[in-house]
């Protein structure tokens, strides 16, 4: 079943409008005829089953039948992660950490980024994608990039900095079940800088690894999701 996005629908709502770019998809890449049921979320919780009662390339209708509100994760997590020189790559792990569960993405820039300029909105509606094509309920915020120093700033919770300097550090799995709020810091390729690691220390952020090996910064982001989520019931 294909699911739709439709963030302003609220489990009052009764009925359906779809937009000329929507009803366009149903009526003739979908094919969608009067009768069929939909699958349509909020990305706030709430699935949706509605039936089609109008079809037409320029606007379709469907009436609610029902609302399912999905239970959310016991934690929260939020990633900290420096954006990666290509854009293929941290569309990758936009994508990959919607589909495991993530709750909240903030590019972060630190002295040794490759790349200092990251467009919000289409890493946005790349989380967008990735929630319908998972069936998945809650949609992920996606943050304005900020700089390594402002993002300690913004932490709540239990935070954590994955770097590959030779210092001690704790696998984030030790930790066992933690508090709610989690946040996570991913540096880029040539790593956090010695001062970033100290300011994160003074900030009372861990460190902790993730592997034996070391990681490409979007795998590394998607490994701390995966490690996270088996943390949590």
């Amino acid at each position: 079943m294909q699911q739709f996005y439709l963030s302003y629908l609220t489990k009052d709502d009764t009925e359906i409008h779809f937009d000329k770019t929507e009803s366009k998809h149903l009526s003739r890449v979908l094919r969608k005829k009067v009768g069929d049921t939909i699958a349509i979320t909020n990305g706030l919780g709430c699935r949706f089953t509605a039936m089609l009662t109008s079809v037409n390339h320029k606007i379709c209708k469907a009436a609610i039948v029902r609302c399912e509100e999905i239970k959310a994760d016991s934690y929260h997590l939020h990633i900290f992660i420096a954006p990666t020189k290509s854009n293929d790559r941290m569309d990758w792990f936009v994508e990959k950490a919607t589909e495991i569960g993530i709750h909240a993405i903030t590019p972060i820039i630190c002295q040794r980024s490759d790349r200092k300029v990251v467009k919000q909105e289409r890493l946005q509606k790349i989380a967008i994608a990735a929630m319908k094509q998972s069936l998945g309920t809650y949609l992920p915020i996606i943050h304005p990039a900020c700089d390594f120093s402002t993002s300690l700033t913004e932490v709540k919770g239990k935070a954590f900095i994955a770097h590959c300097q030779n210092t001690k550090k704790v696998a984030i799995e030790d930790f066992g079940f933690m508090e709610k709020h989690i946040s996570i810091f991913i540096g880029p390729e040539g790593d956090f800088t010695l001062e970033e690691i100290q300011a994160a220390s003074d900030a009372n952020v861990s460190a902790v690894t993730l592997g034996e090996k070391r990681f490409r910064t979007e795998t590394a982001g998607i490994i701390a999701c995966h490690k996270i989520s088996l943390l949590y019931p």
